[in-house]
């Protein structure tokens, strides 16, 4: 069967519900991730009302439209960061409260923990026929954790691999009890490898593994784009965790441009800035190899969903969200049942 092709709407939370399944249904998606922000999933009213995700699988499926996974990236965020005023932009209200930090992260950890049980909630109301010509996939929920030691990744004043390793241990404390809740309700947590996050690469990857024991229920949510520009092997991420990807994101950057005023630091500018070294854009319209990346994610035998995250500041969204889905169609293939060269033992 070929692969899902859905879109993020974490780029797209300014618009109600109804208008964003109309727009991806137009746009040509099998479905939605939904972002917990917005008004596209709201988790306390999930955990709340049985009515509420009926409706949301009722507005979804009007439109022809599944889903297979919910993110909460802003939330996460909170849970092992070292907090400030930024924060409060993304977060709840009821989350951020007062804003003292550590009673912002036990907040933050708390809704993550609910977070699963609504995903579980809203997947258990899933209508029989919302998967049908699709794999069978694991509820996921996608995000960050944040990091305590991220502002440390530069060696100077120099950096001690026991300063590190307390960060990782803070992450294992905060997350473990999470990811234990989230084994409860048969649940994947899945984090988007990304500089700000305790894993940024390959081998912070296989660090934040080790910190929680390896625990079954922490994967990756696999996005080329924050490897590409880093200069990471987004590939080889692919093969060597093959079994904790658990969820795709199609995204896009390109990298090697610029004027050479700015690094792969960003240089304090904000993004389309000409003078940058890298920078997001439309699938298919960057550096990324997407037709690798396919052919690895066939060869582990990835078969969830491909989700478009779209972000590129010089394009229209709706045009770039809609080439997108072209771009994936046109790249994804069912992966094939038997050797091609098989006849001629016939």
């Amino acid at each position: 069967m070929p692969r899902a092709v859905t879109l993020f709407t974490g780029q797209w939370a300014d618009l109600p519900f109804v208008d964003m399944c109309r727009k991806a249904a137009d746009f040509g998606y099998d479905g939605l991730e939904l972002a917990c922000w917005g008004d596209h999933f709201d988790v306390a009213k999930a955990l709340a009302d049985d009515g509420y995700v009926k409706e949301r699988w009722e507005i979804l499926r009007r439109h022809d439209l599944t889903c297979f996974s919910i993110s909460s990236h802003l939330v996460g965020q909170a849970i092992c960061d070292p907090i400030d005023e930024r924060h409060k932009a993304i977060l709840p209200e009821e989350i951020w409260g007062d804003g003292d930090p550590e009673g912002v992260r036990q907040r933050a950890a708390q809704r993550m923990i609910e977070t699963g049980q609504a995903c579980r909630k809203f997947f258990d109301a899933r209508p029989a026929d919302a998967q049908e010509g699709f794999e069978p996939f694991a509820p996921v929920v996608n995000g960050f954790t944040g990091s305590s030691i991220w502002h440390s990744i530069y060696a100077f004043p120099p950096t001690s691999q026991e300063y590190w390793d307390k960060g990782f241990a803070d992450f294992a404390r905060r997350f473990k009890p999470i990811l234990d809740a989230f084994d409860k309700v048969d649940v994947n947590f899945a984090l988007e490898v990304h500089p700000t996050e305790i894993a940024f690469d390959i081998a912070s990857a296989r660090r934040a593994l080790e910190a929680v024991g390896n625990h079954k229920r922490f994967g990756f949510n696999y996005d080329p784009s924050h490897l590409g520009y880093q200069g990471v092997d987004y590939i080889r991420f692919i093969h060597d965790f093959r079994d904790r990807i658990y969820h795709v994101h199609i995204k896009d950057a390109w990298w090697g441009h610029g004027d050479g005023t700015v690094g792969v630091f960003g240089g304090h500018t904000t993004f389309a800035d000409p003078r940058r070294y890298w920078d997001f854009r439309s699938p298919g319209r960057g550096d990324v190899d997407f037709e690798e990346v396919i052919v690895a994610l066939t060869d582990i035998g990835y078969s969830g969903p491909l989700s478009v995250e779209w972000e590129d500041s010089r394009m229209d969204r709706e045009h770039g969200a809609e080439e997108a889905c072209e771009l994936v169609r046109g790249l994804d293939f069912p992966r094939s049942e038997i050797a091609f060269d098989a006849q001629f033992d016939r």
